[in-house]
């Protein structure tokens, strides 16, 4: 579990990449400091296994389905990556409940700057567009973000100057890709709705098919 407030910005390395999978060297310092082989790490907002490391990188394996369905299969020695460890159970919980497991890719289709922020509108699948509403979150690359905007399926959101700062999403461009997370809690309702739904279609036909109705 993360909070998808990004604790560094870190440099691919060096990558040996097949057909569908991928291991990755990166660079890093802060995520470092109480590492081990096993723990989780946040890249780009995809939840990741620490395969091994040394005092100033670590390696990670990118398994076919990762590969498949994030942006990291893009990724090449010296680009830029957002990092976050896992949430620390005595920590402070500053963003929203970020699993890492990546929904879907969204397309940066405009970008604007409006006094010391940046609107960001992102075109999502269409799959994923019943999960977003105004003032809700959304973890792009792995940042929690609020969700300024929702029109069919795009989605506006906002970066202040910190944000740009501090995460790769400062230096994104229109046509870039990027990682979406939408909120745990907006798919457990629609799950949760759904499966009402069903059930009372069913016990209606049950009921008619029987002739109570």
């Amino acid at each position: 579990m993360f909070t998808g407030i990004i604790e560094e910005i870190g440099t691919i390395k060096n990558m040996r990449q097949s057909s569908t999978s991928m291991q990755l060297s990166i660079a890093a310092s802060k995520v470092l400091d109480d590492v081990k082989i096993g723990d989780s790490i946040s890249v780009n907002g995809t939840c990741l296994t620490v395969t091994s490391y040394t005092q100033h990188q670590f390696e990670v394996d990118v398994m076919p389905e990762t590969f498949q369905h994030t942006s990291l299969k893009q990724l090449s020695v010296g680009t830029s990556v957002n990092l976050e460890r896992a949430m620390a159970a005595n920590g402070r919980f500053g963003g929203h409940f970020v699993t890492g497991h990546i929904d879907g890719m969204g397309t940066i289709v405009s970008m604007k700057t409006v006094e010391n922020a940046v609107y960001i509108k992102i075109q999502l699948p269409d799959s994923m567009s019943k999960f977003f509403i105004e003032k809700g979150s959304v973890a792009v690359d792995g940042t929690s973000l609020t969700v300024f905007g929702v029109e069919g399926n795009m989605i506006t959101v906002s970066l202040i100057p910190q944000t740009r700062f501090d995460t790769i999403l400062g230096h994104k461009k229109i046509g870039d890709l990027v990682n979406i997370e939408c909120d745990m809690m907006a798919k457990y309702l629609y799950q949760f709705s759904k499966e009402k739904e069903t059930t009372s279609s069913i016990s209606t036909d049950y009921l008619r098919e029987n002739g109570f109705l």
